[in-house]
């Protein structure tokens, strides 16, 4: 640049000088290398714009590939992890005394159900000791179904732990008996007296005598309906001291319908939408 102005003052010194010969001879030589010095600078420019063209493309790039990552970010809730699972199907293990090698045995099995519930892995986390046992009841927990858990009206998937208590029988020939849901409240609609609410049908219990350990049991609960009468939420208030035991009285509960009587004093209030009731079992009173 600097050479290109001293040029462009040697050529206003040869026009003032008067000269004409050597002004003709000057001037084309110092014409010459103005116009050298011009394309040598255009060379410069041109080889500049080159080397900034890779930088400024990586700098521009940028922007786009953090853009991408952001979009890739998965919106899906993470697992609901729990200690207490909620069962629609109950493990039902079946085993036999010989199966417990002459002595009580527990377990826990972890859990993961997917959003429907369905078991889609279990494993043992603490064995019973005896790897036949230990396979037995991850069958029946395959075979299981949890119920699902609803987060901002989205089903999440489970993970959790279920503890299971193996116990030797005392006496193998004595008869197991089934328990129907006899509860408080069935037992006084049965005889006609006054309840706050009334099954439409006798819910449904899998429960056996073999699974009171040997105690009489009692379960206090309560439940929530909604305007048809569907059982939405059950609630233990105090339960038997089994866990097994309590989420069958759930499970029954759950999978019932309940009808409310209006009277004429209650017209105008809202219908009652929560309720409770209690079941016993006792050992010595199995149904027939």
């Amino acid at each position: 640049m600097i050479k290109g102005i001293n040029l462009f003052f040697r050529l206003a010194s040869i026009f003032n000088s008067g000269n004409t010969a050597h002004l003709q001879c000057s001037a084309t030589a110092a014409l010459s290398d103005l116009i050298k010095e011009i394309i040598f600078m255009k060379q410069i420019l041109c080889f500049s714009l080159l080397i900034s063209l890779p930088l400024s493309a990586a700098y521009s790039a940028e922007p786009k590939a953090t853009q991408q990552l952001s979009v890739q970010k998965s919106a899906a809730l993470p697992a609901h992890l729990t200690t207490r699972i909620q069962w629609n199907k109950f493990p039902r293990p079946q085993y036999k005394n010989e199966d417990l090698k002459d002595q009580n045995r527990s377990a826990i099995i972890r859990i993961y159900a997917d959003e429907t519930g369905k078991i889609a892995e279990a494993r043992v986390q603490e064995s019973t000791g005896l790897t036949h046992l230990d396979n037995l009841l991850v069958q029946a927990v395959r075979e299981a179904h949890v119920k699902p858990h609803v987060e901002k009206d989205t089903a999440t998937p489970v993970i959790g732990y279920q503890t299971f208590s193996l116990k030797l029988s005392p006496d193998e020939d004595r008869e197991v008996c089934q328990y129907q849901f006899d509860s408080k409240n069935w037992q006084a609609q049965q005889q006609n007296k006054k309840t706050a609410f009334s099954y439409r049908s006798q819910p449904t219990l899998a429960l056996d005598s073999e699974q009171l350990n040997e105690h009489n049991r009692a379960v206090k609960f309560s439940f929530k309906v909604n305007k048809h009468g569907d059982v939405k939420k059950v609630k233990v208030k105090k339960g038997s001291g089994i866990y097994a035991v309590d989420q069958a009285v759930v499970q029954a509960v759950s999978q019932s319908q309940i009808s409310v009587k209006r009277t004429a004093s209650t017209l105008w209030l809202y219908k009652k939408s929560s309720f409770k009731d209690e079941i016993k079992f006792d050992l010595n009173q199995c149904p027939e």
